[in-house]
């Protein structure tokens, strides 16, 4: 049901490292973005995968992890993902990529997620690093990179406080916290 696999679908940022994720799995996901819809039909969206030890190294590299933990400079040795897809959008296809990559990197960390994976959509990227790293030719703009593996966190959904504050959080256990606002304060009319 797809109202489980979207409380499933949390940020991971904490993974068994050791756990391979194979390209022809990387290219089931990617093929979900594929068929997610495109703003006029346009599909200018492009993908580069990656599972291999070395180029994973060079793609974390270019990453920020969790703006709120101020402290946490991201997963550790062991920890980090086993594979990335990395977001690109083609301008000669077209000069505006609003919302594709959003559309498309939901599809893929759901399909992820009802495989047994967990992920994290990452957008601060040192995007001239990672450009000259894979020599990503300059009419594709980097929009997004999914880390992904096999969870090793524990990530819970709770209600935000009275207080209000929505940051995110871990626990004295390693219990990744995420506060959510209620229904009924998102939704401001009904009719």
């Amino acid at each position: 049901m797809i109202a489980d696999l979207v409380r499933k679908n949390r940020s991971c940022r904490r993974f068994y490292e050791n756990h391979a994720i194979e390209t022809e799995a990387l290219m089931e996901l990617v093929n979900l973005g594929r068929l997610s819809a495109s703003a006029a039909n346009l599909q200018p969206l492009c993908y580069i995968l990656s599972s291999t030890p070395r180029h994973n190294e060079r793609i974390f590299s270019c990453l920020k992890w969790a703006g709120y933990l101020k402290d946490w400079e991201g997963p550790k040795a062991g920890e980090r993902p086993s594979a990335y897809i990395i977001i690109l959008g083609d301008t000669t296809k077209a000069r505006n990529i609003d919302c594709d990559h959003g559309i498309a990197a939901q599809s893929i960390l759901l399909g992820a997620r009802e495989a047994g994976l967990g992920g994290c959509m990452i957008a601060s990227i040192d995007r001239e690093r990672l450009r000259k790293l894979f020599e990503i030719p300059e009419h594709m703009k980097i929009l997004l990179v999914i880390a992904l593996g096999r969870p090793k966190e524990q990530v819970v959904v709770e209600e935000v406080g009275p207080e209000g504050d929505i940051r995110y959080w871990r626990d004295a256990q390693g219990i990744h916290h995420v506060p959510k606002r209620s229904l009924a304060d998102i939704v401001i009319a009904s009719y």
